[in-house]
């Protein structure tokens, strides 16, 4: 056993990242104290409105050589795959110059997609066997996942593919007639499809996260709902997490606090490009129609996913910062594509069947989380900024939050996710 076990660990954020971390840290003999001002897995959390794919394929960063020629569009049409607030602009303005740089070239492109390959690799299993521990087994699927194109060439013109092979990525190809087969509810206009099969799917990720959070608390964990509002240190000495509620006096701090992560950061003197990616999600309950698989359509940038609560899409962001108002617009688009997508849907659906929701993905702009120590102390983890892939890439994030809580190796290199990367 390592000469750290035994710690006393707040956890800020009981989030996917969060509670797993508090299972893994538990599970190495640390005291875990939980923090968060809301339910785990509650509708405020961004785990909640995830589109449930467990993509370990999405190693891809967001931007991309050539993505700068795109900004003007994305600040015209407030409605698009990725739209720029103007009024944001002055303030996500040095974070998109960092997004921009950060994959101007192939060869950065590639760096990345190798880094989240080691940390995306065997996700569907590591959360299956979560979810058995947690009791609920039938939330992890492992059945692959599918994108879907009007035709070959948009996939062959795709560098992301090209890079998700030499990485290592598997995937079986569909023409038309074999789509059909497999979707026969998916509009004729698709013509080519991809099937990652080692991909998986989440059945409703918000109760995923409840019950991963409760089988720590079963184990020991005690939750406080209250809201972190800093760090306090002595020397080079963690003693506390600050809260609103008061202290909370501890051994070491992970902050998995999502979007919200920054004002911990920097109050430990780490002052990091952490962005929220505002995402929305529709979802139909009880559709008439849907796709078999979960699946992602190229031309409309997102993903439908089968949950138990109804059919979700997912996709899209909007860099707005925290604070401001939702634009509700963004999620009827998503509908309007669901319908274009499946015909047999009804135009008509009654709104009563239809929910839709907004949140926040933390994202740093190379497309890699914040894995490591506080530069102030090694008594202070970060485990944010995962982006796209929160809920797929939880599972091993969780595990290398425990073994740097008890000084041991971690399981794969973390030079590219540490945050002195930004310091």
């Amino acid at each position: 056993m390592s000469k750290l076990a035994g710690r006393h660990v707040a956890i800020i954020g009981a989030g996917a990242v969060g509670v797993i971390s508090a299972i893994e840290a538990l599970r190495a003999g640390h005291r875990i104290t939980l923090i968060d001002p809301g339910e785990p897995g509650g509708e405020q959390a961004a785990s909640y409105g995830n589109a449930g794919w467990l993509s370990s394929h999405s190693v891809i960063p967001p931007a991309e050589p050539g993505t700068w020629k795109k900004v003007p569009g994305y600040l015209m049409d407030p409605l698009g795959p990725l739209a720029i607030r103007w009024s944001y602009l002055p303030k996500a303005l040095p974070w998109l110059v960092k997004y921009l740089l950060s994959s101007w070239t192939e060869a950065q492109v590639e760096a990345t997609a190798r880094a989240m390959r080691d940390l995306l690799k065997d996700a569907p299993l590591l959360h299956r066997q979560l979810a058995e521990e947690a009791g609920v087994p039938e939330l992890i699927e492992r059945r692959g996942v599918m994108h879907v194109f009007p035709s070959r060439a948009p996939f062959d013109r795709d560098l992301g593919w090209r890079i998700r092979k030499r990485v290592g990525i598997e995937w079986l190809e569909l023409d038309e007639n074999e789509m059909r087969q497999r979707e026969p509810d998916l509009h004729p206009r698709y013509k080519f499809g991809v099937v990652v099969e080692e991909a998986g799917r989440c059945r409703d990720p918000g109760a995923y996260v409840a019950a991963l959070a409760a089988h720590a608390i079963a184990n020991g964990a005690v939750r406080v709902a209250a809201k972190a509002t800093g760090l306090k240190l002595q020397g080079d000495r963690l003693v506390a997490v600050v809260t609103e509620s008061g202290e909370i006096a501890c051994d070491a701090a992970v902050v998995a606090a999502g979007a919200r992560s920054k004002q911990l950061t920097a109050s430990v003197g780490d002052s990091l490009p952490l962005e929220t990616e505002r995402g929305y999600h529709v979802m139909i309950e009880n559709p008439e129609s849907g796709p078999r698989n979960s699946m992602m359509a190229s031309d409309a940038k997102m993903v439908v996913n089968w949950t138990d609560k109804g059919l979700r899409a997912a996709g899209t962001v909007e860099i707005a910062g925290l604070d401001a108002e939702p634009n509700w617009k963004r999620a009827e688009i998503l509908r309007e594509h669901l319908l274009s997508m499946f015909p047999k849907l009804p135009k008509d659906i009654p709104a009563s069947r239809i929910n839709t929701w907004f949140g926040h993905r933390p994202s740093m702009p190379d497309g890699r989380p914040c894995i490591g120590y506080a530069r102030a102390t090694r008594d202070v983890v970060y485990a944010f900024g995962h982006g796209h892939v929160g809920l797929v890439g939880s599972a091993r994030t969780g595990r290398l939050v425990a073994q740097l809580l008890s000084g041991r190796e971690p399981e794969i290199p973390l030079a590219p996710f540490a945050p002195a990367r930004f310091l």
